[in-house]
């Protein structure tokens, strides 16, 4: 392990960047988890460097409970250069989070194929179209994972899923689903419908409810942004469109919400196979 103590170190100042530049991430295909449960769960194969704060590490070697066996284990693979310890000050400039909790990696950028995404059994994808809001993103990403989805796909016009915002939010999931950035979504999905695998859209116009729907079988879930729903190309292009009853006045649920309720209604009809 070493120190850092100046915030001019470069280490620092890209760090700094890494967590703030979408750009600076994907020039070096890198992206940033931080916290101390998050870090400690994260694949030690892909973190290239590890932070810890004064105060956090103190407190862990104070405890030496599962998480400073995590942290040992996780700092035991790397290189003792690319383990840091930062004054408290030093590690709130690479910090994303109100409240630092003195933890932070840098990990490689995964990178997956279609074929990652679609998965070895039945498939099961939640596809999104501009959803903007980091924490919908992320919440998708831990709901997808607890429905057993097989990937997601995302339009660029997505939050960036690699952002930490998006990388907390999914509270580690980021690390174990497949997903991939689509450029051309109607090409995307008459490649999946190719595949056999049917593509629905949720609309509120749809004519088929949710749990009318036949979802045992290959299917994609489209989830549009949050304000304009699915673009009237990707619609044109869909097989199906599905939609989720709601009472009141309520006009359209949030797209989190929406992703949640589909996939984990593909789970249960599955479980009833």
């Amino acid at each position: 392990m070493r120190e850092i103590t100046s915030p001019s170190n470069e280490i620092i100042k890209k760090t700094v960047q890494y967590a703030s530049k979408a750009s600076a991430r994907k020039e070096d295909g890198v992206f940033v988890a931080e916290g101390t449960k998050l870090v400690t769960e994260a694949p030690s194969s892909s973190v290239r460097r590890l932070f810890v704060s004064e105060s956090c590490l103190s407190a862990l070697q104070k405890e030496k409970g599962k998480l400073f066996e995590a942290f040992e284990n996780l700092s035991a693979s790397l290189e003792s250069d690319d383990v840091i310890k930062l004054p408290d000050h030093i590690f709130e400039k690479i910090s994303t989070m109100k409240t630092p909790q003195g933890m932070l990696a840098v990990l490689d950028a995964p990178s997956f194929s279609e074929e990652d995404v679609c998965g070895k059994g039945v498939p099961l994808i939640p596809v999104l179209e501009d959803i903007q809001d980091p924490g919908n993103v992320g919440t998708i990403f831990r709901t997808a994972e607890a429905a057993g989805v097989s990937g997601i796909i995302l339009t660029p016009g997505c939050a960036d899923p690699l952002s930490p915002k998006v990388v907390r939010s999914s509270m580690g999931a980021i690390f174990r689903i497949p997903f991939i950035i689509e450029d051309d979504l109607p090409g995307c999905i008459l490649r999946l419908e190719e595949k056999g695998i049917t593509c629905y859209a949720a609309r509120l116009d749809a004519a088929e409810s949710y749990d009318k729907c036949d979802l045992t079988a290959p299917c994609a879930l489209l989830i549009g942004n949050e304000g304009n729903g699915l673009s009237g190309n990707v619609v044109d292009k869909v097989s199906k469109g599905i939609f989720i009853p709601m009472s009141g006045k309520t006009e359209s649920l949030n797209a989190a919400v929406s992703a949640s309720i589909l996939s984990y209604e593909a789970r249960r009809q599955r479980s009833n196979d």
